[in-house]
């Protein structure tokens, strides 16, 4: 059962995940970088996470991977770059489970994906991670979305 969200707060993917938390009462956290560095400026504080010492965004990546069950990554292109990359590096390097959800030419239901990952792997924390706003506009409403449905079906199996 997943009990807590966590990101880094970079705009984009990491700002869905914690805005949609935020907006559907799931506890959140994470790691940003020291002074709460993100591309728009200073990450507000009404968003529930801590400074690393650096403000290296590489380590906030790292604490997130590594204080979470496993992460998933969000983005438009199959082909992930800059920080999803190294996301998705740091992920195997740790053993921890990584799920990517892209939107070119993905053949199946991405909340039926991330349903099955989530059930596959015993997490209570994930880590969402992914695309920049400015690398890729749309990414935001893509995780709003995924998210959103995704919690439809947990609440529909409840039902069950």
């Amino acid at each position: 059962m997943l009990s807590k969200i966590v990101s880094g707060g970079q705009t984009g993917a990491d700002r869905a995940a914690l805005d949609w938390a935020i907006a559907n009462h799931i506890p959140h956290g994470g790691w940003c970088p020291k002074g709460r560095k993100a591309e728009d400026g200073e990450l507000d504080k009404h968003y529930l996470l801590k400074e690393t010492p650096s403000a290296d965004y590489a380590q906030r990546t790292s604490w997130n991977i590594w204080q979470s069950d496993a992460t998933a990554i969000f983005s438009l292109n199959r082909k992930l770059i800059g920080g999803s990359y190294l996301t998705l590096e740091i992920a195997r390097n740790s053993h921890k489970p990584c799920l990517q959800l892209y939107q070119e030419g993905f053949e199946q239901n991405h909340e039926l994906v991330l349903h099955d990952f989530l059930q596959t792997h015993p997490v209570t924390i994930l880590n969402m991670a992914g695309s920049r706003e400015s690398e890729e506009p749309g990414i935001y409403d893509f995780v709003w979305k995924i998210l959103s449905n995704y919690f439809k079906i947990q609440a529909n199996l409840a039902k069950a």
